[in-house]
């Protein structure tokens, strides 16, 4: 807990990393072999998750963001967006998910997709990236500095 957190703050983020970590479950990853969850959470306290899906055409894989924005973007959900958590790692033997040493970070795409969804509800979410020993959090205007959008093309 740090300073100044609410329990039930550290318990809605840690229900955000286990969902996450529960998507990583289902992810596709015949290739390489990392499995990446996703979980957003909107305003409203739901959260919506999503994880990679390769592709024997590499190129044309999917992230677990990517994946989590396109079925909150099916939900109706293009506002609200407070909070995301990554989680990804190899599966073990036990078929659980080996968190990594190094924190998973989206990549430059998936910054952009939050950046799009976070921009139509004018927000700047918490990206909670997780790691065996915990997480790193920065706001997504972190992640993706002088961010393009939709303000971008009035």
């Amino acid at each position: 807990m740090e300073c100044g957190e609410t329990m039930s703050e550290v318990s809605d983020r840690q229900a955000l990393l286990d969902a996450a970590r529960a998507a990583a479950l289902t992810a596709y990853a015949p290739y390489s072999g990392f499995h990446v969850g996703a979980a957003f959470r909107f305003d409203d306290g739901t959260i919506v998750t999503g994880s990679n899906f390769e592709n024997a055409s590499y190129g044309l894989a999917i992230c677990a963001e990517t994946a989590a924005a396109i079925v909150a973007n099916l939900q109706g959900r293009r506002t609200g967006l407070v909070e995301v958590a990554i989680i990804g790692g190899p599966l073990g033997a036990d078929g659980q998910l080996a968190l990594t040493a190094a924190p998973v970070t989206p990549c430059g795409r998936c910054r952009q997709v939050m950046n799009e969804l976070a921009q139509l509800g004018g927000t700047d979410p918490i990206v909670y990236s997780g790691h065996a020993d915990g997480y790193l959090e920065h706001r997504l205007s972190v992640l993706l500095p002088a961010a393009f959008g939709p303000a971008n093309l009035s």
